[in-house]
């Protein structure tokens, strides 16, 4: 279990009822590019295989007026919640290959607000990467924007742009990667979980009263073990959602203006 908390990721475990055998917590910090070479390089001094990686940590701050940012002086949301986890899914590619699991796979928790080809994802402010000037800037926000496509900084867009970026990053490993190492790439949208921290600026009031999309954090936790081990669930380069009946179904995801390619 990779966390920044140590005490709260032991009260998770618990409150899971994981045998104290059955997990291991190491520090990450997902802010700190440095944090997460020296997991990796932890991890990889355990020994052990990488069997499965699930990448759900985020950072959402829609209330936010003036940018915050990394160790590394990127926007925040965006610096944890894409860079922090792209890099740490690249660096952990090689050590998942050589995994003889033949459900090897990766994952990483999207948002229904990062896709426009849905009803919450079409409020404002709506995700749009733009021709990716602030990202080639550096999302300092001193010569460049501190937002992906070059505009004014916006709490909640850099959420969003942040999670449309998680699953496009799995959508392009899964190009790349798939058939070389036999790794299956895949994103989810378990719902919206409305009871966590993740929520703590927030009441999200359309999912709640109006697409009904919020689910419980048991739920949810359902959906993304069914990515992780339901064998009809194991196909590369899917955007994983559920119907109202809790049937999972594979979604489309918007480019936004990029070709794949991009």
């Amino acid at each position: 279990m990779a966390c920044r908390d140590f005490l709260k990721a032991e009260r998770a475990a618990k409150s899971a009822e994981i045998a104290k055998e059955n997990y291991t917590i190491m520090h990450l910090d997902l802010a700190s590019l440095d944090s997460v070479r020296q997991f990796v390089e932890n991890f990889r001094q355990l020994g052990r295989p990488l069997d499965v990686l699930v990448c759900n940590a985020a950072v959402y701050l829609p209330t936010a007026r003036e940018p915050t940012f990394t160790f590394e002086g990127f926007e925040l949301s965006v610096g944890t919640n894409h860079l922090g986890h792209f890099l740490l899914s690249r660096l952990l590619r090689n050590d998942m290959q050589k995994s003889d699991y033949p459900s090897k796979c990766m994952i990483i928790v999207g948002s229904i607000t990062g896709n426009t080809n849905t009803l919450a994802g079409n409020v404002p402010p709506k995700t749009n990467l733009g021709d990716l000037r602030g990202l080639a800037g550096g999302l300092t926000g001193l010569n460049s924007s501190a937002m992906i496509d070059g505009g004014d900084f916006d709490g909640a867009k850099a959420y969003e742009d942040s999670k449309v970026c998680n699953m496009l990053t799995m959508q392009e490993f899964h190009r790349r990667f798939h058939e070389e190492t036999g790794i299956t790439f895949t994103s989810l949208y378990p719902g919206c979980i409305a009871t966590t921290g993740l929520f703590r600026e927030h009441i999200p009031l359309l999912q709640k009263y109006i697409t009904k999309g919020c689910v419980s954090e048991e739920e949810a936790g359902k959906r993304l073990a069914q990515v992780v081990s339901d064998p009809s669930l194991t196909k590369s380069g899917v955007y994983w959602s559920w119907n109202k009946t809790s049937a999972s179904f594979e979604n489309q995801l918007a480019w936004l203006g990029l070709s794949p390619s991009e």
